[in-house]
């Protein structure tokens, strides 16, 4: 059995299915991951995402160190912005990728994946110079994400409005939520508007209790980890792990405006700068037949393989079957492949991502 996050007893009193996932014991689903899936769409989501790493940058040099490390610019945030970004090793495959939070000047909150929280950390201490702290707080600090288009509508119920951000990637450090101090940070991970709330441990299960309490008569209901992985697909988000790995470029998944080549240096820029014109492509495929497309399942264009899929499901929402894919060569929109299932092959056709996109940007 994995680690407990502060809401476990909360996810046992509502029933939640419970797995092990990244080291911690976490809810994949309660009243079904259609359900969820479709609540966060349409009404809002609460999601438990203690087990995500925080980690602080510090000191006179914070800025040049996250510079070097990373490969987004952060030379011109302001405090209270967020930035995602990759963290490349030196052959230009991903070690992570995250997102920066500027709290002041030589000051950052940095958010990681949870099953990549101790390599990052190691990899920060082991490439930093100069006066800089990296700190690791992951075990202090829980994490609360409340998705959907109702996301906003709940949290006023609790928060005035200088607690919620106003803007899409802002964040607050001094949040306050019912007398509960909070950062509240407004980003996501579901394709919807929504806010991550970050707290003391002692504190998560009374803001969990109170915040679906409040929301119950906009529809809020507790999600798992099906509908977030669902969720995050359809919106064509990557995943470490699935989209991203040490030896993926970002480049080679659509994350292009996440990196910063203009930059004077930063580690795997060489190495990216030299494969430019070898790396794969994402695609979205959509299903034109029957079946469902799933991940590391060969893609086939007249008879040959032109790569593998890293992540597929059946999208609720959209209601048809989807995946991402790298390939090795251009595909055109529209262009019809075949995909490898368990009972034969599936046709699918190229489509523009991401899969789908709301309409009400913040």
């Amino acid at each position: 059995m994995g680690k407990k996050t502060p809401l476990y007893h909360a996810h046992m009193n509502a029933k939640g299915k419970m797995v092990d996932f990244a080291d911690f014991t976490l809810p994949v689903q309660y009243c079904g991951v259609i359900a969820e899936h479709m609540a966060v769409r349409t009404k809002a989501g609460l999601f438990d995402v203690s087990h995500m790493g925080e980690i602080l940058c510090t000191g006179k040099d914070a800025l040049a160190n996250l510079q070097y490390m990373l490969t987004n610019d952060f030379s011109n945030m302001t405090d209270g912005q967020a930035r995602y970004s990759l963290m490349c090793n030196e052959n230009g495959g991903t070690v992570d990728d995250l997102i920066v939070y500027k709290r002041g000047e030589s000051d950052y909150f940095i958010v990681v994946n949870a099953a990549n929280k101790d390599k990052d950390y190691e990899w920060m201490l082991a490439h930093q110079f100069g006066d800089v702290a990296f700190t690791d707080i992951s075990d202090k600090v829980a994490q609360i994400a409340l998705q959907g288009p109702k996301s906003i509508d709940i949290l006023k119920k609790l928060a005035d409005g200088k607690s919620i951000p106003e803007k899409y990637y802002t964040v607050l450090f001094d949040g306050n939520i019912s007398g509960i101090n909070c950062i509240i940070s407004r980003t996501g991970y579901t394709g919807e508007d929504g806010f991550e709330i970050y707290l003391d441990w002692e504190d998560a299960e009374k803001l969990w209790n109170l915040l679906l309490e409040v929301g119950k008569e906009d529809g809020l209901i507790p999600c798992g980890l099906g509908a977030r992985d669902t969720l995050r697909l359809e919106a064509a988000m990557p995943l470490y792990g699935h989209e991203l790995n040490n030896e993926t470029s970002p480049l080679e998944c659509g994350l292009r405006f996440a990196v910063k080549m203009a930059k004077e240096d930063f580690i795997g820029k060489t190495a990216m700068l030299h494969n430019e014109e070898n790396k794969r492509v994402r695609v979205g495929l959509k299903a034109i037949s029957r079946g469902i497309m799933r991940e590391n399942a060969s893609v086939y264009l007249e008879d040959t393989i032109i790569g593998q899929t890293t992540s597929g499901t059946h999208f609720p929402f959209l209601g048809y079957s989807g995946a991402i894919a790298l390939l090795n060569q251009k595909c055109a929109v529209g262009t019809v492949v075949e995909v490898m299932a368990r009972n034969g092959k599936i046709k699918a056709e190229v489509v523009a991502l991401p899969f789908y996109k709301r309409t009400n940007e913040a």
